[in-house]
């Protein structure tokens, strides 16, 4: 971040010298506008453009810093300067209180949320206008005072303008190459996915909030000034929001410049035709703009650069500080050091229980997918979850896994209730899954989908740290050379091991593989179970839902059948596909209902089940 951020800063000092150097008033009017707009493009992006939350409210944000700005200095006589810090503090609080509400209801996302904030627009600009805030006729400001920060006006709402824009770009790019800018890009692209990876969803979402309705109540605060006049109407209307959209759509809202690009192309275009008394043609032209970036330029200006470079391994092999003295190992990778992979021993269990749930039950408007399951799984063995489709296998390893709350029952991880936590917090406690089909972060690549859940896992490593650790987990995976490739270029045997790199990054207590190995040839399911293998041999222990009986065979010590959201047996292999109740949920019963049917099952029965 080092050499963008000094160019930012020497391009603050260049820029801000150009008040004192006798230009024209007119170029210091149309730099503040483009200052301006610089300022409410990107701080509408912190939220929009980085969480994928689309706000039409930015207008609301904006106004009240307006209007805040304009009643403490015509009624109270405060210093129009003192009156920005309460532009965005009044803004945030209003965006947090909108936000704390609307973030707590799940389906509250996409369009809901778009249009969320444009009825918030217009209860605000309701609200002022019928009470003695605006009164009806607006508020004049032309008595208050222009602070002196230049030899004219012109200059000073030059540098104030220049100086919010510069706070708002640095503020982008710090949040851009944060934790907090990779949380919001994962929410961004599947915020199921990253709650269960250990991203706090909801403190994001409104920290990403408050963030971009304080820069915007600033803004707010020197336009009020600027304009000497406001209104509701021209305030509270829908220019304000689409022209924000277009202009971080223009630029690209998935790099931390491209709102500020998109800003001063179209500033630039609406002066033009302004200067040419051509206003009318300008706002079509616009709006061809607009349609055209939607239809042929989706990822705006500075889209093929929102992804950084393609990623290096590091040069040595050494580790982080909390990794174990040995490393895993890949055979086609230099950069990874070697694992001492100890011998299993099938059937050797320890005794102490990992985790266990009690009377876990899950209901889906009254319908039972589990119906109270009793499930314990013991340290360090690789447990099957087996059983026909609609089981309520996917739906134990969710429950578990905190992407569903549990209707009721208890889990306990190592004596700790995690049953009713957040999915966040249950990640943080050591448990990491994967999905039956793969959920990558489509706009991260794949270098920073396994780096992910080592930052906001239980270890919460730095982002230097977290990239260290994800090149060994790529090597493990033999994933090392699709490093910098986004997870749309991989094939279907690499995304169900970019799962694996990506649950073993959080460096689990327990892992949950859910159908990991459906869809993949006999020859990749055999380097599946090799890989599961070493996972196993690092001590790692296992949940594993597989309908691939010779995978069951070859890695579960012991195993649990599900049926109808019930648990119908557990135990050794051997012993639960001998049952007769267990090659019936998988079998059926036989159409001619004779006494055979309650005679004990032949071998071949449970051989159909043990080789299926």
């Amino acid at each position: 971040m080092k050499v963008p951020l000094t160019w930012l800063i020497a391009a603050g000092i260049v820029l801000g010298a150009a008040p004192f150097l006798g230009l024209p008033a007119n170029y210091e009017s149309l730099m503040y506008l483009v200052f301006h707009w610089i300022a409410l493009a990107t701080s509408w992006n912190l939220l929009s453009g980085y969480s994928g939350y689309f706000s039409f409210g930015h207008g609301a944000f904006f106004g009240i810093g307006m209007y805040t700005t304009a009643t403490l200095t015509t009624r109270f006589d405060v210093p129009f300067l003192w009156t920005l810090p309460a532009a965005a503090l009044i803004a945030a609080l209003f965006a947090i209180a909108l936000g704390a509400v609307a973030f707590r209801v799940r389906s509250v996302r996409g369009e809901l949320f778009a249009l969320l904030t444009l009825a918030a627009t217009f209860v605000v600009a309701t609200i002022i206008v019928n009470t003695p805030i605006d009164g009806g006729s607006g508020v004049y400001l032309s008595a208050v005072p222009v602070p002196v920060l230049s030899p004219r006006p012109s200059g000073t709402f030059y540098l104030m303008a220049l100086a919010v824009a510069l706070v708002s770009v640095v503020i982008a790019l710090t949040v851009y190459q944060s934790r907090f800018g990779l949380g919001l890009f994962a929410i961004h692209d599947d915020e199921d996915v990253a709650e269960v990876m250990g991203v706090p969803t909801y403190r994001y979402k409104l920290a990403a909030l408050a963030l971009s309705s304080g820069l915007a109540g600033i803004v707010g605060g020197i336009q009020a000034l600027f304009v000497s006049y406001v209104t509701t109407a021209d305030t509270f209307g829908v220019t304000l929001p689409l022209t924000v959209v277009l202009m971080a759509v223009l630029g690209g809202t998935r790099h931390w410049l491209g709102p500020a690009v998109g800003a001063s192309a179209i500033t630039a275009l609406l002066y033009s035709f302004t200067s040419g008394d051509s206003a009318l043609i300008g706002k079509i032209v616009m709006g061809l703009v607009l349609i055209g970036v939607i239809l042929f330029m989706p990822q705006g200006i500075l889209g093929r650069w929102a992804r950084r470079p393609h990623p290096k391994p590091p040069r040595t092999a050494t580790t982080t500080s909390t990794m174990t003295a040995t490393s895993v190992k890949s055979e086609q990778s230099p950069h990874a050091a070697s694992i001492a992979v100890p011998a299993h021993v099938p059937g050797a269990m320890p005794a102490d229980v990992l985790l266990r749930t009690r009377a876990l039950a899950k209901s889906f408007n009254g319908v039972n997918a589990l119906a109270g399951v009793d499930v314990e799984v013991r340290r360090g063995e690789i447990l099957g979850l087996l059983g026909p489709n609609g089981s309520g296998k996917s739906t134990f390893i969710n429950v578990v896994s905190g992407h569903y709350a549990a209707t009721r029952g208890t889990v306990d991880l190592l004596g700790t209730h995690i049953a009713h936590l957040p999915a966040h917090r249950v990640a943080g406690s050591g448990i990491a899954r994967t999905y039956q089909i793969p959920r990558p972060f489509a706009g991260l690549s794949v270098l920073e989908n396994v780096a992910l859940p080592a930052m906001f896992g239980a270890e919460r490593l730095s982002r230097r740290e977290a990239e260290a650790q994800a090149w060994q987990w790529l090597a493990f995976t033999e994933l090392t050379a699709r490093a910098g490739a986004l997870p749309d270029a991989l094939n279907l045997h690499q995304r169900k091991f970019l799962e694996f790199a990506r649950a073993l990054a959080a460096r689990p207590k327990l892992l949950m593989l859910d159908e990991v190995l459906s869809g993949l040839t006999p020859t990749e399911i055999d380097a599946a179970v090799a890989l599961i293998e070493r996972i196993r041999a690092r001590g790692t222990t296992i949940v594993f839902v597989e309908h691939v009986m010779r995978a069951v065979n070859a890695l579960c010590d012991r195993v649990v059948v599900f049926n109808r959201g019930e648990v119908l047996a557990t135990g050794l292999r051997a012993e639960v596909f001998a049952r007769p109740d267990v090659i019936e949920a998988y079998l059926g019963k036989p159409l001619e209902a004779t006494a055979e049917r309650a005679a004990p099952p032949g071998p071949e029965a449970a051989g159909m089940i043990a080789h299926a």
